[in-house]
C-alpha cells in the first residue's frame, strides 16, 4: 500500500500549515468533512475535481482502507480495515434498542495480554496503532454523516499498553470543534494494569473505566489472565480505590462468565469482597463462543441461562447494581473477546 500522510487526527492549524500552499478555506472544507465522515476526497464535493486529484497524489483522508465489512440482524456492523504495512485489524458499532450507536475501537493489532477465552489474545501482539489509525477507525464507522454517540476502548488489544497515543485519539475525540464526544459518553476496559491504571487515574483522560475482574480467585486468575500474576488483586484493587478516590466515577465490573469454571458461589463471594469499598455495578457478559478456545484440557462453553441468572440474582441479594450484557454482533463474530484478522 502506497505511503501517503493521512490528515485525520490533524487540528485545523495543523492541518492549514501541512497545506499551507492553499486557501485556508479549503483547509477548513476538508477538516469539517474528515468530522463528519468523509472517507476520501471523493466525497468532498465542495473541492474542485482537479484539486482532489491532486490531493490524492499526496494525501489521504483516514488511514488504512475499509477490506471487509459485515452486518448482523440485530444491526451490529464490523468493519476490518487493512493498515500500510498490511496488518488488519477490527472495529465494531453497535446499536441497541434505542438506537443508540456506539463505536468500539481497537488500541492494538492483536494482543499480548494472552487472555485464554478471548480470540484476539491467542494472536498475539503484533503492534500498537498510532492515534490516527485510532481515530479513523470511528471515522470509518460514521454512516451517512450519522455519527455514534458513544466510544468504548474494548476492541482488539489492552488500551493502557498504549495510554499515549490512546491520550491523542481521545483529545480529538472529546474537542468542540472536532467530534465533541462527552467525556461521560466513552469507556476504556482493561485486563488490569497496575502502573497503566495508575497513570490512567493521574495524567486521564478522565474517562470512564471497565476492569475485565472475571474471577477475583487469584490462583483462577491468574490462569485465565496470564498478566494477572504480574498485577495480583490487591494491588488492582488499591489503584481502583485511588482513581475513584481522585476521578470520582463509578467503576464497572466485567464478568465474562465461562461455563462451569468461574461461576461458582465461591467466585461470587469472592468478587462481592474485591468489590467491597468500591461504587461498582457489575456487567455480567456470558462468554461469546469462539472456535478452539480451550482451558485445562476443556473446550470453553457458554453457561446455560439458569447458570447466568443465578450468578446474577445472587449479587443482586447481596444488594450490588448488576446489569448483563445483551449479545451483540455474535453471529458476524463481532461481540466481545471475537476480534480476530490480524496477519
Amino acid at each position: 500500500m502506497e505511503s501517503k500522510t493521512v490528515l485525520a487526527g490533524l487540528s485545523l492549524d495543523e492541518l492549514k500549515k501541512l497545506l499551507e500552499t492553499y486557501p485556508s478555506y479549503r483547509s477548513v472544507q476538508i477538516y469539517e468533512r474528515i468530522c463528519s465522515g468523509a472517507k476520501d476526497f471523493d466525497e468532498i464535493s465542495s473541492l474542485p475535481l482537479r484539486l482532489r486529484k491532486e490531493l490524492k497524489d499526496k494525501y489521504q483522508l483516514l488511514a488504512g482502507k475499509i477490506s471487509g465489512e459485515q452486518k448482523s440482524t440485530d444491526s451490529t456492523v464490523k468493519i476490518a480495515i487493512t493498515l500500510e504495512d498490511g496488518i488488519t485489524i477490527e472495529s465494531v458499532l453497535l446499536v441497541d434498542d434505542k438506537d443508540r450507536k456506539t463505536a468500539c475501537l481497537s488500541t492494538q493489532a492483536g494482543c499480548g495480554i494472552g487472555c485464554v477465552f478471548c480470540k484476539t489474545g491467542s494472536m498475539g501482539l503484533k503492534r500498537n496503532l498510532n492515534y490516527r489509525e485510532i481515530i479513523s477507525q470511528f471515522l470509518y464507522l460514521i454512516k451517512e454523516k450519522e455519527k455514534p454517540s458513544h466510544i468504548v476502548i474494548m476492541g482488539m488489544g489492552e488500551p493502557l499498553m498504549n495510554i499515549g497515543e490512546l491520550r491523542k485519539a481521545l483529545n480529538f475525540f472529546m474537542k468542540k470543534d472536532t467530534l465533541n464526544i462527552s467525556k461521560r459518553r466513552i469507556t476504556l476496559s482493561t485486563s488490569g494494569i497496575a502502573e497503566g491504571i495508575e497513570d490512567f487515574t493521574n495524567n486521564g483522560p478522565d474517562i470512564g473505566l471497565a476492569f475485565s475482574l472475571l474471577t477475583a480467585r487469584q490462583e483462577l486468575r491468574d490462569k485465565l489472565i496470564p498478566v494477572s500474576k504480574k498485577n495480583p488483586l490487591p494491588l488492582l484493587k488499591e489503584k481502583l480505590i485511588n482513581y475513584q478516590k481522585i476521578r470520582k466515577h463509578r467503576i464497572t465490573l466485567e464478568m465474562v462468565l465461562l461455563k462451569n469454571i468461574n461461576t461458582t458461589k465461591e467466585d461470587i463471594i469472592a468478587a462481592s469482597d474485591f468489590a467491597a469499598d468500591l461504587d461498582v455495578v457489575f456487567n455480567i457478559i456470558p462468554w461469546n463462543k469462539v472456535e478452539g478456545l480451550s482451558f485445562e484440557g476443556m473446550e470453553l462453553k457458554t453457561p446455560a441461562i439458569q447458570e447466568v441468572n443465578e450468578y446474577c440474582n445472587t449479587l443482586l441479594n447481596m444488594g450490588f447494581n448488576v446489569t448483563k450484557r445483551h449479545k451483540k454482533g455474535n453471529e458476524i463474530q463481532g461481540a466481545c473477546g471475537q476480534l480476530a484478522l490480524v496477519t
